[in-house]
């Protein structure tokens, strides 16, 4: 058989310098970008971010009471559950290989007032959870929320005095409340309060208490996010809240001060920072793990998922498939991993089939 040879090819300084598709280009060679989409396991191949139950961060949400289920009617398929019902979530999770789940309670009114007292109950529904989960799966990951919100009668997450939010002594709060998950069995206290200099305070009390080993997942950028609303539903906070949060959760409009909150959080000794909501805040995602390089974090939040689901009930998007892009889009971004709703059904997903 002949070889056919092409024409003598002149290189050139900008042919040297330049991208693989220019060069192609530059070279008149036919660029045929489908030819490594062409089977499912080329794709595979050159897949840049791949989602594993590595990723997952399972949110639940505790109630009291015994053998309790309670659905969620504005997160269809999510529900609160007692605290026997979240070890059980909890062996799934160890079961599907999700490395960690977060606890998130629903306190009875009668419970709530303006200090947020519950909070520092060292027998409240967080605390019994984390000691359950932990006496039969030692091995979990349990991550706690560090905030007044569910446990106020206003729905703030500080105290309040005259319309304005404390933010020292809020920290001392919080500071307890930490010390308290933690020594339940806590493993990462995920402060989410947006206070200014709780990540100091509460790592210079772990450490003071011998409690070194206990992680910070900081919610380092959380913002006042009109998607909130079905976790408001879920913790029973919606119908407290007085006011609004936007003197201390931060502005949507703003990314540069986002950088600014993570520094500061970083140098108070935060070992992990959280960017919250997840999907609408993906350039400050990206831009908190290309200046930091420390493990970054995504919440893709009850209304993200709340939407994702209302849109699937009614036939206007494949669910699944929106499920397994909204995730792949935090790891495109940057995130280490995502706090989810979705976690069991997507870890169900990749075991049956990797994706």
């Amino acid at each position: 058989m002949a070889i056919k040879f092409g024409r003598p090819i002149e290189m050139r300084d900008d042919v040297s310098r330049a991208t693989p598709a220019t060069a192609a280009t530059a070279l008149d060679l036919p660029v045929r970008m489908r030819r490594n989409r062409k089977a499912e396991w080329a794709r595979r191949m050159v897949r840049e971010h791949v989602l594993t139950t590595n990723d997952l961060i399972w949110p639940l949400f505790i109630v009291d009471g015994e053998n309790k289920r309670v659905p969620i009617p504005s997160m269809p398929g999510v529900e609160r559950l007692s605290v026997d019902q979240v070890v059980r979530a909890a062996e799934r999770a160890v079961r599907l290989s999700i490395p960690c789940i977060a606890l998130f309670p629903y306190t009875d009114p009668s419970l709530r007032d303006e200090t947020g007292s519950e909070a520092l109950n060292d027998n409240n529904l967080v605390c019994r959870a984390i000691r359950a989960v932990k006496k039969e799966f030692p091995d979990i990951g349990v991550l706690c929320d560090a905030a007044l919100d569910p446990y106020t009668s206003h729905g703030h997450d500080g105290l309040v005095r005259d319309g304005i939010i404390l933010n020292d002594e809020t920290v001392a709060l919080l500071v307890e409340q930490s010390l308290l998950q933690a020594h339940a069995g806590c493993d990462i206290i995920a402060p989410s309060d947006m206070m200014d200099g709780r990540i100091g305070a509460i790592r210079t009390a772990l450490d003071d208490d011998e409690l070194t080993d206990v992680q910070i997942m900081s919610y380092a950028a959380k913002y006042a996010s009109s998607f909130y609303g079905p976790f408001r539903d879920a913790v029973g906070s919606s119908k407290t809240l007085v006011g609004d949060k936007r003197t201390y959760q931060m502005d949507p409009a703003n990314t540069d001060e986002a950088l600014r909150e993570v520094e500061l959080d970083i140098a108070e000794g935060a070992d992990m920072v959280m960017v919250k909501p997840g999907m609408p805040y993906l350039d400050v995602l990206k831009r908190v793990k290309d200046t930091f390089g420390l493990p970054t974090f995504a919440y893709q939040v009850s209304g993200e998922y709340a939407m994702i689901m209302a849109a699937a009930a009614n036939g206007w998007i494949d669910g699944e498939r929106a499920m397994f892009e909204s995730l792949t889009s935090f790891k495109r971004a940057g995130a280490d991993g995502v706090l989810t709703y979705f976690a069991p059904d997507v870890a169900e997903r990749l075991r049956a089939q990797p994706v």
